[in-house]
Order: C-alpha cells, then structure tokens, then sequence
C-alpha cells in the first residue's frame, strides 16, 4: 500500500509544477459546445424558417427588382430581371435583325438572359447540396449578389452610361446573374406569390382567386403586397434615373439587398421534426 504520509511530505515545488500541468492540459481542451463561436456557428447552420419577416425580406428584394429593371430597359433596352421581355425580343432580334439597334440591342439581350439563367443554374445546383434556406447558405448567397450589384454601380460611375459595348455587357451581366440568383434564392421558402421579379404569373394568380373578397387570405395578400412593392420599386428607380442618374439607382439597389443580408441573421429557425417511436425505428 501506498504511504498516505507521502502526499505530506512532497515537495511543495513538485506540488505547484503538477497544478501547472493540470492547468496547461485543461486549457488545450476544445471549447465548450455552449462557447459563443460554437452558438454562432450553429446559428448559421440553421435552416430558416418561411414567416412574415422572411416575406418583409423578400418585399425589400421585390423593391430592389424594381429599380434596376426602371434603369436598365432605357440604359440598354432589356432588362435585368424580366426574362419574358428579353426572350421575345431575342426571338425578334432572330427573325427580324434590322430591328438590333432601334428596338433593342441583341447583344445586351442574350447577355441579359444568359447570364440570369447562369446565376439561377449555379445557386439552384449548388442549393440543393448545400441546403437552400440554410442561414451561412443565404447569408452568403445574397451578399455575393449585393456586391455583384454594387461593382455594376461602380461601373456605371466610372464608365458612364453605355448603350453598346463591353461596359454595358458588364453592367447588364453583373445585374442579371444577380437577379438569376435572387429568385432562386426566394423560391427556396416556396412563397410563389412572392418571386422578387416576375409580376404576370401574380396578375393572373391574384384575379382568378376564388377567395379574393375574403378578409383573411394570406396568398391574397401576400401577391398584392409583391405587386405594389414591385410597381413602388419601378417608380423609385425611374425617380432616381431622372433625379441623379441610373448609377444611383443602381447603388441604392444594392443597398437594399444588402440590408437582407443582414436580416437573414435574425430569421427564425425551422424546429426539429420530433419523430415518434415508430418512425425513429
């Protein structure tokens, strides 16, 4: 058996040299899961729950949808987001090219379109590996697209306003892969009444509606909310062409989509499924 008068009479130097090593062991210990990098990181890894802030959300990129579509058709004749205009005249430019130069540009058409449709196959593809209402995934996602939308302002300022050429295939680019990805992006919370660009599908949605007279009809009014804040949008940014010019209005835009950046940190999380004992088997 061990002496219990050993622990007494070890050396106090021994004593204090072993606290040490307790101490430096116990502090290369991974941190604890209640840590605040830990919290934070499963914030982000939450998957965000569809709610009336996330409709807010999707309203301000409603706005911001409206704005650069004021600008873009008398800058470059087409427009960043609406891709049923830019089809037809693409279909036009094909079976009718004396028309490029007059009625629309064919070059900035197919950029416009080949480009939203670049930036909704990427985020699209790329959200269903990642998970596409994981918070990091549309706090990452829309903050991309608010720089795309803030570095077409900064060429605009720079290079001006450009109906043809390299510098306005660079503007219309940056904004439709952008727009491409927003509206992919807001699919991803299956609010169809609120897609953030295209308006005809909640024309027709919003008349053919049995209950449309009726006091509580959440699809009811979540398309007209879209729809004004859509038209609000349009009329802002033509206010803004006029007032100041179209690189403001693109600067304000991008504003916009970067305060929802910012939003999507505070949106609810989706709560676990609970699983009964049959299913958990």
């Amino acid at each position: 058996m061990a002496d219990p008068r050993a622990d007494i009479l070890q050396d106090p130097k021994q004593k204090r040299s072993s606290s040490i090593q307790t101490t430096n062991s116990d502090s290369t210990l991974p941190p604890s899961p209640n840590s605040i990098i830990s919290r934070a990181w499963g914030h982000m890894l939450e998957p965000i729950r569809p709610s009336e802030f996330t409709e807010l959300e999707l309203l301000i990129l409603t706005f911001c949808t409206g704005i650069q579509d004021a600008i873009s058709f008398p800058d470059y004749h087409c427009f960043a987001s609406n891709q049923t205009g830019n089809t037809v005249f693409l279909m036009l430019a094909i079976i009718l090219p004396h028309l490029d130069g007059e009625m629309f540009i064919t070059a900035n058409i197919g950029v416009a379109l080949g480009f939203f449709l670049l930036g909704a196959w990427l985020t699209g593809q790329l959200g269903h590996i990642v998970g596409p209402r994981l918070r990091i995934w549309l706090v990452c996602c829309n903050f991309i697209q608010s720089c795309l939308v803030f570095a077409a302002a900064a060429t605009q300022y720079i290079r001006g306003t450009e109906l043809k050429g390299a510098g306005a295939l660079v503007v219309i680019g940056l904004l439709a892969f952008a727009s491409g990805s927003q509206v992919v992006q807001s699919r991803s919370f299956r609010m169809t009444e609120i897609s953030t660009a295209m308006a005809t599908a909640a024309w027709v949605d919003l008349i053919i509606d049995p209950e449309l007279l009726k006091s509580k009809n959440r699809p009811r009014t979540r398309r007209v909310l879209f729809l004004a804040t859509l038209i609000m949008g349009a009329l802002a940014g033509a206010g803004i062409y006029r007032s100041a010019g179209s690189w403001v209005a693109i600067l304000v835009s991008a504003a916009g989509k970067m305060l929802v950046t910012g939003m999507y940190l505070f949106n609810s999380a989706e709560k676990p499924k609970k699983t009964t004992g049959q299913d958990a088997c």
